[in-house]
Parts: structure tokens; sequence; C-alpha cells
């Protein structure tokens, strides 16, 4: 028996605290990056074990969208690698991730255990005065995600939809300059597979990278990548970087940000959008919605579009993770509308206003229970549906009760 969205690659804990200036000191205040493995912090399993016990911990990576999809009713999966470890059978951060996944009904038989590398963690400054700490990422196992390991996987739970998160941040998975993603997102398609991949911010000051107009080398991995996706969505940032990357001619950073993201979609479209015969979705999140480019099976793109989020009420509690919970949202509508994906015929507004449904739920919510508030699904699409803005985080939620 099949499962509807099997979310891969990225196993990650992060952890949040104020005394996490190293943090700044490893990627710069503000700034977000992958780091060495030997720049990791030399804290212990036992260490880690009580600050998770504390409420210091949530998930990250696949983490973030996997709960979500499986709470608004879709039959998920998790495949990626976790650390081996005393905590039966898995190290600390492992178990962690492992029994938030169980506990929100996502199936983990897709996952490995790696015998010699820790779950990915990422250590969050928690400055406490409303602005953005390091975000330092060690990758641990996931730097060595086996694309033929997953396959048989795959072949095991045929998925309806796959997801791969993070491209850019797994040295295996990246290798041989993003083609071997790319053979593994074709294989996936061959077989009647949606796909949908993202990536990061792989910079680590990204307004000063935007500024400058240079390259970010790591995003030329997405070259092969974007031609194979069926879905992708980034960042306003990310869009700007990657632009700078994969465009002959550089620039564009004189933009505005509407402009900006315009530009961006029509040369994605353009430049990677080929291929008759089957539907394809882009976008771009801002902090008010999102933006959307698709293209219908006969080969017709559409014109760039906005869809303002409805559901901005209410205060932020952390935005790590918008990205992803939005994505999630997104996935979910579409895999309750499969054959009209297919087909080209999906309300594209509706399921990216899903997504920024998710995504204002996620940011609202409590660190120590960000999936709680995803739900039923047709409760959670009338409200969609429903064309009406909510003014207060109370009336969208008794809306959703």
């Amino acid at each position: 028996m099949g499962i509807d969205v099997l979310v891969l690659n990225t196993g990650v804990v992060d952890f949040r605290r104020e005394d996490f200036e190293f943090a700044d000191a490893l990627v710069g205040a503000g700034g977000l990056t992958r780091c060495a493995e030997g720049d990791r912090p030399q804290h212990s399993q036992e260490q880690l074990a009580r600050w998770i016990e504390q409420g210091f911990a949530t998930t990250g990576g696949a983490g973030n969208a996997a709960p979500l999809i499986a709470r608004a009713g879709l039959s998920t999966g998790v495949g990626v690698n976790l650390g081996a470890g005393d905590y039966g059978g898995l190290d600390a951060q492992g178990r962690f991730f492992y029994d938030t996944m169980t506990v929100n009904g996502v199936d983990m038989s897709a996952s490995l255990v790696h015998p010699d590398l820790p779950t990915g963690t990422t250590y969050i400054h928690d400055t406490g005065a409303g602005e953005r700490g390091g975000i330092a990422y060690f990758p641990g196992a996931n730097d060595d995600f086996d694309f033929e390991a997953f396959k048989s996987v795959i072949e095991r739970l045929t998925p309806r939809i796959a997801y791969y998160t993070y491209c850019g941040l797994s040295e295996r998975a990246d290798a041989n300059e993003g083609r071997d993603l790319a053979e593994f997102i074709d294989w996936c398609r061959q077989r009647g597979i949606i796909t949908v991949v993202d990536t990061s911010t792989l910079a680590g000051n990204p307004q000063q990278v935007i500024q400058s107009g240079r390259r970010v080398s790591r995003y030329l991995l997405l070259k092969p990548v974007l031609s194979e996706a069926d879905v992708f969505f980034c960042s306003c940032d990310e869009s700007r970087m990657i632009a700078n990357t994969l465009r002959a001619a550089p620039g564009g950073q004189e933009l505005d940000e509407r402009a900006a993201i315009l530009r961006f979609l029509d040369f994605v479209a353009d430049e990677f959008g080929g291929g008759a015969g089957r539907t394809r979705l882009f976008g771009v999140t801002v902090v008010d919605g999102a933006y959307e480019k698709h293209i219908r099976p006969d080969g017709q793109p559409s014109n760039p579009t906005k869809i303002e989020s409805r559901f901005m009420a209410g205060d932020v509690v952390d935005l790590v993770g918008a990205g992803d919970a939005f994505r999630a949202g997104l996935i979910t509508y579409i895999g309750h509308n499969v054959e009209e994906f297919v087909r080209g015929d999906l309300n594209f507004g509706q399921a990216v206003q899903m997504g920024n449904l998710f995504a204002a739920l996620y940011v609202k919510a409590p660190l120590n229970d960000r999936h709680s508030s995803i739900g039923n699904y047709d409760k959670m699409l009338r409200v969609v549906r429903s064309r009406v803005d909510y003014p207060t985080l109370e009336t969208l939620q008794d809306a959703l009760c």
C-alpha cells in the first residue's frame, strides 16, 4: 500500500538558547550557513538530551514539513539519515526527531540509521531582543544521503508526491554538480510521482551578497535540478541570489522586490520550464504571501501572480521554518488534488493560499508545540475558500474549530 507524500533528506534538530553566542561567532550575527564538522561544539549526548527535555529543541528540515502534512490528513513518510547512539539505537537528536515524527502520525520506516555520523544539528542564538541571531548548521549524517538506498524505499512506499528538501546542503547528494539529484528526480517522475524540490539560504549574509550581485557557487547545483522538478518555491532573498548565479548576466539587485521576483519567475519558466506534457509550478515566498507562475501540460505559461496572505493577524513567535510550513500547505493541497495538478487544472491560487495559511499558523505557534495548529484539511480548505480576511489570530482559530 502506497503513501501520499514522502519527504526526503535533511533530518535536523534545532537547538535554541540565549547563551549560544558561539553561533554568531561561527556565521556572523543574523547569519545562516552550514559549518564544518570540526567546528561543532563538543556538547555531550547527555547535555543535548537535557536540553531536549527542557524544551530548547525543535525538529527542522524535513521535520518542519512532514508533521504538518500528516496532521492535515495525508499519509506521510520521512526518508532521512539519523545518527546511531544509545537512545533506543539512535543518538539523542535522532531519538527526538524520530519520536516527534511518530507522535504526529509520520511513517518513519523510510529513514536510515547512519553508523558513523550524528543526526544533523542546528544551533540558533536566541537573542531575546527581536533580532535574529546566528544560525549554525552542522549536517552530520545528512551529508551522506544515498539516492540508491532511497530508491528502494520509494519502490516500497510508492508515494504520489516526493518532496526533496534543501538542495545544496548534502555533500553526497549534491555531488556531480547537481546531476545526481536531477537524475533521481527524473527517476521519480518516470514512476508517475509528482516531484517537489527546494533549497536554502546558501550564503552567510544574503543582503550583502544580493547588493554585490555576485554569484553563489552552490546555487549552480540547481541548474540541472530545475529542469526536472515539477514544483519549486524559494524565498525572496534566495530568488535574487539564484538569479544572479544562473543568469548569463548577473545583476538586477537594483530592482525593487516585486520587479525582481517577476523577472526571476519569467527567467526560471523560460530557462527551465520546457518539457510539454506535464504541469510545472514555480514560486517565491514573501512576508505577506507568495508569487506563483505555472505552466500547463500544453506548454502555456501563466503570468506571474501574487497571492497575498489573508492570515497575517497575530504575533510571530519565530520565522525559522516558515518556508517549510508554506511548502507543506502547498503540497497538502496538491496531494488532495493530484489529478487536477497533473491535468493542469489545479486552482493554483487556492494552493498557494493554503501554503500561506500553514505558514501563518506555524510561525505563530509556541516553539514547543509548532505542529498542533494544523488540523482537519476540510476545515482549512473552507477558510482558504472563504475569501475572508482574519483581523485577529483568535478569529482565524475560531474559523478552524
